[in-house]
């Protein structure tokens, strides 16, 4: 069978709206992700440097995104693109080492 010629996709142009409340943007230094077989649910957290009395490290949900397993893997390919190009124009991104291991 002859190598069937790829059709160009058409890129399509979003116009994107930004609600003033929420275009700052929030800081994230921690990450949980869960997931069940309709969704992945990705929950952005702010860990603090202070701990609480008994000594453990505190961290406080920032913003919690839902999405179907189709999208979850565009923003895996997504962020894998966009870290080997910061990484080829700044060099290599070295691991956080003072974050706790958490189990999800």
């Amino acid at each position: 069978m002859a190598d069937q010629e790829k059709k160009p996709t058409k890129e399509q142009q979003i116009a994107v709206q930004i609600d003033p409340q929420k275009g700052d943007g929030v800081y994230s230094n921690l990450m949980m992700i869960s997931h069940r077989k309709e969704e992945f649910i990705l929950d952005f957290m702010f860990l603090q440097p202070q701990r609480a009395t008994e000594g453990r490290a505190v961290a406080t949900l920032r913003s919690r995104v839902i999405t179907a397993p189709e999208h979850a893997k565009r923003i895996l390919r997504a962020l894998q693109e966009n870290v080997a190009r910061y990484e080829s124009m700044y060099g290599v991104i070295q691991e956080a080492t003072d974050i706790p291991k958490v189990m999800h």
